[in-house]
């Protein structure tokens, strides 16, 4: 798969990691399934949570450190680096702290001789992405080491050294070998995994394509499947909404991360002609004035992309979408500097025809609508094949809410452009995926909810659990 460290803000190659052998993955691979049947699933909750509440604190303490790998390898502003280190410290902790409550017996209400109880299934994969390298994984581990399952992670081959130092995180917090593990394999190394009948199910967070592809293999092997993919996520400004704030909330939303972000605002959508027209060119002012730079400078606002290879994508959506009729507003040019930088851009007059309409535009790219009214905001938020977040700016919250209920996604914020927090759920509808991580959902994907119903001493074989 060729595992290698690139540096977004100069394009110099720092290293190089070889692939698993196939003799490793098996061995790997044994021992997680031993670990899990011999040792992890066995412990209590609270033995469990002291590990993955060290793991938090190693975070913690090590932020620097963890956060430099991040900088390093896609290219993150060392800021946001240190939060996303930070973030995946607090879903660590979440669910170290909510696991003991959650996992309790649940009564019937409807039937007191019964419960359902909450056990573990085994060995888990999850193939993660390389946008938020450690926020990505902590989605998964937290919840799932809690309930008792363990971990294979095959993370995206150019943040080899974020996935390492995750997989010393646990080590370092006392986690037996085979409770989280990682793989640098390659595809069809994974394909094989997956059709292992030690592994019980899959987690993905990527591309549709890659999506469609474990879905198919995990489905023949009747295994569970949790997806969380790409996103078009509409950011609607209606009338009242005072326009400086939804201007300013509308670069923060497109901007978060250098714009790689699944639930970042990429369809800026805003009703009536005439304030659209002054929330373009106010967007278009604060958009074209923010600074693009090394991602270490604390002055820099505008990041590398990850590869190359997104910046050349990016490029020829840009390219496609302005021969097709669009206008670049502004930017839409590679910045003359080392690295893999991209002015930020707006375009604007994309009709239904044209390609980039109904694609992901994943980089300091957005793409602005203006509408007429309220309904068809709607109507235009929901014109696309993706369902994951979305936001609506409103001095009304109420009305905000009515107008979030008809928005078909899996999240929407009122007055914000996204929002994530370990309690809250992630995850998305239509082409985004489906399944939910974080919050208390994210506990009970990939678990045997097992009914236990207990009948009295000689009560009939069918019939009430209790004798009269």
């Amino acid at each position: 798969m060729n595992y290698q460290t690139i540096n977004p803000a100069t394009g110099e190659l720092v290293a190089k990691f070889d692939d698993i052998t196939d003799l490793e993955l098996e061995a790997r691979l044994a021992t997680a399934h031993k670990t899990f049947e011999s040792d992890w699933r066995h412990r209590s909750v609270a033995e469990r949570a002291r590990i993955v509440s060290r793991a938090a604190a190693i975070l913690r303490e090590k932020a620097d450190e963890y956060a430099h790998y991040v900088t390093l390898e896609m290219g993150k502003r060392t800021g946001e680096a240190r939060r996303e280190v930070e973030s995946a410290a607090k879903i660590l902790e979440y669910y170290a702290n909510h696991a003991e409550e959650h996992l309790k017996p649940r009564p019937l209400e409807e039937s007191p001789e019964s419960e359902i109880h909450l056990e573990p299934i085994g060995v888990l994969l999850a193939i993660e992405p390389w946008n938020f390298p450690y926020y990505q994984i902590a989605r998964v581990a937290g919840p799932q080491l809690m309930v008792g399952n363990v971990l294979l992670l095959k993370h995206a081959e150019s943040v080899p050294q974020s996935a390492l130092a995750f997989a010393r995180l646990f080590e370092e917090a006392g986690a037996p070998a085979g409770v989280y593990t990682n793989l640098f394999a390659s595809i069809e190394q994974i394909g094989r995994v997956i059709d292992d009948p030690r592994v019980q199910g899959v987690m993905l967070t990527g591309s549709e394509r890659a999506g469609a592809a474990v879905a198919e293999r995990a489905g023949r092997n009747l295994k569970k499947v949790i997806l969380e993919l790409g996103g078009s996520d509409p950011f609607i400004v209606l009338e009242d909404a005072p326009l400086e704030w939804a201007i300013n909330s509308a670069v923060a939303g497109r901007m978060l991360n250098a714009g790689q972000c699944c639930v970042g605002s990429k369809r800026i959508i805003v009703v009536g002609k005439e304030r659209s027209q002054a929330f373009l060119a106010g967007f278009k002012e604060k958009m074209s004035a923010l600074q693009v730079g090394d991602p270490t400078d604390p002055t820099t606002a505008v990041a590398p992309l990850s590869s190359e290879r997104a910046l050349s994508l990016l490029l020829s959506q840009i390219d496609r979408a302005a021969t097709n009729g669009a206008t670049i507003e502004c930017g839409g040019q590679r910045v003359n500097r080392p690295g893999f930088y991209l002015q930020p851009t707006i375009l604007a007059n994309i009709d239904r025809n044209n390609p980039v309409f109904d694609e992901e535009l994943f980089g300091p790219v957005a793409a602005f609508y203006a509408v007429d009214n309220e309904a068809a905001a709607i109507e235009l938020a929901n014109a696309t094949r993706f369902g994951l977040g979305a936001s609506v700016f409103t001095a009304d919250t109420e009305h905000g809410q009515r107008v979030a209920a008809q928005i078909e996604s899996g999240m929407v914020f009122v007055n914000q452009p996204l929002a994530t927090a370990p309690e809250l759920p992630f995850g998305g509808v239509k082409k985004s995926g489906f399944g939910r991580e974080l919050s208390r959902l994210g506990f009970d994907e990939f678990v045997n909810k097992k009914l236990i119903r207990v009948a009295s001493v000689g009560a009939s074989p069918f019939g009430p659990a209790r004798v009269a």
